[in-house]
Protein backbone atom coordinates (compact mmCIF):
# COMPACT_ATOMS: atom_id res chain seq x y z
CA UNK A 1 0.00 0.00 0.00
CA UNK A 2 1.32 3.41 -0.95
CA UNK A 3 1.42 6.11 1.69
CA UNK A 4 -0.67 9.24 1.27
CA UNK A 5 1.36 11.99 -0.35
CA UNK A 6 2.49 14.64 2.13
CA UNK A 7 5.23 16.15 -0.03
CA UNK A 8 6.10 16.63 -3.65
CA UNK A 9 9.88 16.28 -3.46
CA UNK A 10 12.23 13.29 -3.36
CA UNK A 11 15.90 14.17 -3.03
CA UNK A 12 18.01 11.21 -4.18
CA UNK A 13 21.33 11.69 -2.42
CA UNK A 14 24.51 9.88 -3.46
CA UNK A 15 27.93 10.10 -1.87
CA UNK A 16 29.58 11.67 -4.92
CA UNK A 17 32.67 10.65 -6.86
CA UNK A 18 35.34 12.06 -9.15
CA UNK A 19 34.36 9.27 -11.54
CA UNK A 20 31.56 10.60 -13.80
CA UNK A 21 30.00 7.13 -14.09
CA UNK A 22 28.82 7.35 -10.49
CA UNK A 23 26.90 10.60 -10.98
CA UNK A 24 25.52 9.35 -14.29
CA UNK A 25 24.14 6.29 -12.50
CA UNK A 26 22.37 8.47 -9.90
CA UNK A 27 20.79 10.58 -12.64
CA UNK A 28 19.67 7.46 -14.53
CA UNK A 29 17.95 6.10 -11.41
CA UNK A 30 16.30 9.50 -10.92
CA UNK A 31 14.98 9.19 -14.47
CA UNK A 32 13.28 5.91 -13.55
CA UNK A 33 11.80 7.56 -10.46
CA UNK A 34 10.36 10.46 -12.42
CA UNK A 35 8.46 7.98 -14.56
CA UNK A 36 7.24 6.16 -11.44
CA UNK A 37 6.32 9.42 -9.67
CA UNK A 38 5.09 11.81 -12.36
CA UNK A 39 3.56 14.17 -9.78
CA UNK A 40 6.63 14.30 -7.55
CA UNK A 41 9.68 16.49 -8.00
CA UNK A 42 12.71 14.19 -8.07
CA UNK A 43 16.07 15.86 -7.53
CA UNK A 44 19.59 14.48 -7.39
CA UNK A 45 22.10 15.72 -4.82
CA UNK A 46 25.50 14.63 -3.52
CA UNK A 47 27.42 14.72 -0.27
CA UNK A 48 30.64 15.79 -1.98
CA UNK A 49 32.68 15.86 -5.20
CA UNK A 50 29.67 16.42 -7.49
CA UNK A 51 27.09 19.15 -7.76
CA UNK A 52 24.60 20.04 -6.54
CA UNK A 53 25.63 19.37 -2.94
CA UNK A 54 22.73 18.42 -0.68
CA UNK A 55 22.93 21.74 1.18
CA UNK A 56 22.43 23.54 -2.15
CA UNK A 57 19.21 21.65 -2.85
CA UNK A 58 17.49 21.54 0.54
CA UNK A 59 16.77 25.26 1.04
CA UNK A 60 14.43 25.12 -1.96
CA UNK A 61 12.84 21.79 -1.02
CA UNK A 62 9.30 21.75 0.33
CA UNK A 63 8.88 21.13 4.05
CA UNK A 64 8.60 17.41 4.66
CA UNK A 65 10.57 16.46 1.55
CA UNK A 66 12.28 13.08 1.69
CA UNK A 67 16.03 12.64 1.37
CA UNK A 68 16.67 9.08 0.16
CA UNK A 69 20.32 7.99 0.46
CA UNK A 70 21.48 6.23 -2.69
CA UNK A 71 23.61 3.99 -0.50
CA UNK A 72 23.66 0.26 0.14
CA UNK A 73 24.94 0.27 3.72
CA UNK A 74 23.93 2.19 6.83
CA UNK A 75 27.46 3.36 7.53
CA UNK A 76 29.28 6.68 7.88
CA UNK A 77 27.71 8.53 4.97
CA UNK A 78 24.16 7.60 5.97
CA UNK A 79 24.68 7.98 9.71
CA UNK A 80 26.90 11.08 9.78
CA UNK A 81 27.38 12.90 6.46
CA UNK A 82 23.78 13.20 5.34
CA UNK A 83 22.32 14.08 8.78
CA UNK A 84 25.04 16.74 9.19
CA UNK A 85 24.23 18.27 5.80
CA UNK A 86 20.51 18.26 6.61
CA UNK A 87 21.20 19.95 9.96
CA UNK A 88 23.46 22.52 8.30
CA UNK A 89 20.74 23.41 5.80
CA UNK A 90 18.12 23.86 8.52
CA UNK A 91 15.54 22.27 6.23
CA UNK A 92 12.48 20.45 7.54
CA UNK A 93 13.01 17.19 5.67
CA UNK A 94 12.83 13.46 6.37
CA UNK A 95 15.78 11.12 5.88
CA UNK A 96 14.78 7.73 4.55
CA UNK A 97 16.62 4.48 5.16
CA UNK A 98 19.40 3.19 2.91
CA UNK A 99 18.70 0.58 0.26
CA UNK A 100 20.28 -2.15 2.39
CA UNK A 101 20.05 -5.85 1.60
CA UNK A 102 16.74 -5.64 -0.22
CA UNK A 103 15.77 -8.92 -1.96
CA UNK A 104 15.23 -7.03 -5.21
CA UNK A 105 18.85 -5.93 -5.23
CA UNK A 106 19.94 -9.53 -4.79
CA UNK A 107 17.72 -10.39 -7.74
CA UNK A 108 19.52 -7.76 -9.81
CA UNK A 109 22.89 -9.22 -8.86
CA UNK A 110 21.70 -12.70 -9.80
CA UNK A 111 20.70 -11.26 -13.19
CA UNK A 112 24.17 -9.74 -13.56
CA UNK A 113 25.72 -13.14 -12.85
CA UNK A 114 23.36 -14.89 -15.25
CA UNK A 115 24.51 -12.48 -17.97
CA UNK A 116 27.98 -14.03 -17.53
CA UNK A 117 26.53 -17.49 -18.06
CA UNK A 118 26.57 -18.43 -14.37
CA UNK A 119 24.31 -21.34 -13.49
CA UNK A 120 22.86 -21.77 -10.01
CA UNK A 121 23.42 -25.51 -10.45
CA UNK A 122 27.22 -25.19 -10.86
CA UNK A 123 28.54 -27.04 -7.83
CA UNK A 124 32.15 -26.10 -8.61
CA UNK A 125 31.54 -22.36 -8.65
CA UNK A 126 32.60 -19.94 -5.94
CA UNK A 127 31.14 -16.42 -5.88
CA UNK A 128 33.05 -13.48 -4.43
CA UNK A 129 30.43 -10.98 -3.29
CA UNK A 130 32.63 -7.91 -3.24
CA UNK A 131 31.74 -4.73 -1.36
CA UNK A 132 33.37 -1.57 -0.08
CA UNK A 133 34.51 -1.96 3.51
CA UNK A 134 33.15 0.28 6.26
CA UNK A 135 34.51 1.57 9.56
CA UNK A 136 31.11 0.67 10.99
CA UNK A 137 31.26 -3.03 12.04
CA UNK A 138 27.49 -3.55 11.89
CA UNK A 139 27.44 -2.44 8.25
CA UNK A 140 30.15 -4.98 7.39
CA UNK A 141 28.30 -7.69 9.29
CA UNK A 142 25.09 -7.02 7.36
CA UNK A 143 26.98 -7.18 4.08
CA UNK A 144 28.68 -10.41 5.12
CA UNK A 145 25.28 -11.92 5.93
CA UNK A 146 24.32 -11.45 2.29
CA UNK A 147 26.57 -14.35 1.34
CA UNK A 148 24.30 -16.93 2.93
CA UNK A 149 21.19 -15.35 1.42
CA UNK A 150 22.73 -15.20 -2.02
CA UNK A 151 23.69 -18.87 -1.88
CA UNK A 152 20.12 -19.98 -1.15
CA UNK A 153 18.61 -22.06 -3.93
CA UNK A 154 21.98 -22.74 -5.57
CA UNK A 155 24.43 -25.62 -5.63
CA UNK A 156 27.47 -23.36 -5.64
CA UNK A 157 30.57 -24.36 -3.70
CA UNK A 158 30.10 -21.16 -1.74
CA UNK A 159 29.56 -17.42 -1.64
CA UNK A 160 32.21 -15.44 0.17
CA UNK A 161 32.07 -11.73 0.96
CA UNK A 162 35.26 -9.80 0.17
CA UNK A 163 35.92 -6.17 1.03
CA UNK A 164 37.64 -4.02 -1.55
CA UNK A 165 38.76 -1.37 0.94
CA UNK A 166 39.99 -1.42 4.48
CA UNK A 167 38.40 -4.56 5.90
CA UNK A 168 38.91 -8.31 5.85
CA UNK A 169 38.55 -10.67 4.18
CA UNK A 170 40.30 -9.05 1.24
CA UNK A 171 39.81 -10.33 -2.28
CA UNK A 172 42.90 -12.60 -2.16
CA UNK A 173 41.78 -13.96 1.22
CA UNK A 174 38.28 -14.61 -0.09
CA UNK A 175 39.69 -16.44 -3.12
CA UNK A 176 41.73 -18.66 -0.81
CA UNK A 177 38.68 -19.37 1.35
CA UNK A 178 36.57 -20.41 -1.64
CA UNK A 179 39.35 -22.61 -3.04
CA UNK A 180 39.53 -24.31 0.36
CA UNK A 181 35.80 -25.03 0.09
CA UNK A 182 36.31 -26.83 -3.21
CA UNK A 183 35.55 -24.07 -5.73
CA UNK A 184 37.16 -24.82 -9.07
CA UNK A 185 35.85 -21.73 -10.81
CA UNK A 186 35.29 -18.25 -9.44
CA UNK A 187 33.26 -15.19 -10.36
CA UNK A 188 33.13 -11.73 -8.81
CA UNK A 189 29.74 -10.21 -7.97
CA UNK A 190 30.39 -6.49 -7.25
CA UNK A 191 27.96 -5.27 -4.57
CA UNK A 192 28.18 -1.69 -5.80
CA UNK A 193 25.60 0.65 -7.26
CA UNK A 194 27.84 1.93 -10.04
CA UNK A 195 31.21 1.68 -11.68
CA UNK A 196 33.89 3.86 -10.14
CA UNK A 197 37.48 3.91 -9.00
CA UNK A 198 37.01 1.14 -6.46
CA UNK A 199 35.27 -1.18 -8.93
CA UNK A 200 38.06 -0.44 -11.39
CA UNK A 201 40.56 -1.72 -8.82
CA UNK A 202 38.41 -4.82 -8.34
CA UNK A 203 38.32 -5.29 -12.11
CA UNK A 204 42.12 -5.04 -12.26
CA UNK A 205 42.38 -7.77 -9.64
CA UNK A 206 39.84 -9.87 -11.54
CA UNK A 207 41.74 -9.49 -14.80
CA UNK A 208 45.08 -10.36 -13.20
CA UNK A 209 43.59 -13.41 -11.47
CA UNK A 210 41.62 -14.55 -14.53
CA UNK A 211 38.29 -14.26 -12.71
CA UNK A 212 35.18 -13.07 -14.59
CA UNK A 213 33.45 -10.06 -13.03
CA UNK A 214 29.79 -9.18 -13.33
CA UNK A 215 28.40 -5.68 -13.74
CA UNK A 216 27.42 -3.68 -10.62
CA UNK A 217 23.76 -3.15 -9.78
CA UNK A 218 23.53 -0.04 -11.95
CA UNK A 219 20.37 1.89 -12.91
CA UNK A 220 18.17 -1.19 -12.92
CA UNK A 221 14.41 -0.68 -12.57
CA UNK A 222 14.48 -2.77 -9.37
CA UNK A 223 17.05 -0.43 -7.85
CA UNK A 224 14.64 2.44 -8.59
CA UNK A 225 11.78 0.41 -7.11
CA UNK A 226 13.79 -0.05 -3.91
CA UNK A 227 14.43 3.70 -3.72
CA UNK A 228 10.71 4.29 -4.20
CA UNK A 229 9.89 1.98 -1.30
CA UNK A 230 12.33 3.79 1.00
CA UNK A 231 10.61 7.04 0.04
CA UNK A 232 7.16 5.60 0.70
CA UNK A 233 8.27 4.10 4.03
CA UNK A 234 9.54 7.50 5.17
CA UNK A 235 6.24 9.12 4.19
CA UNK A 236 4.28 6.43 6.02
CA UNK A 237 6.35 6.98 9.15
CA UNK A 238 5.71 10.73 9.00
CA UNK A 239 1.98 10.12 8.45
CA UNK A 240 1.92 7.87 11.52
CA UNK A 241 3.56 10.63 13.59
CA UNK A 242 0.91 13.12 12.52
CA UNK A 243 -1.86 10.62 13.26
CA UNK A 244 -0.56 9.78 16.73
Amino acid sequence: MRAARLVTSLVLTAHGSKDPRSAANAHAIAGHLRRLLPDTAVQVAFCEQNTPILTDVLPDAAAGSVVVPLLLASAYHARTDIPALIAESGADVIQADVLGEDPRLLQVMRERLAALGVSRFDSELGVLLTSVGSSHPAANARTAALAETMAEGTRWAGVQVAFATGQTPTLPEAVEALRARGAQRLVIAPWFLAHGRITDRVAEFACAAGIPMAEPLGPHRLVAATVLDRYEEALAARSAEFAA
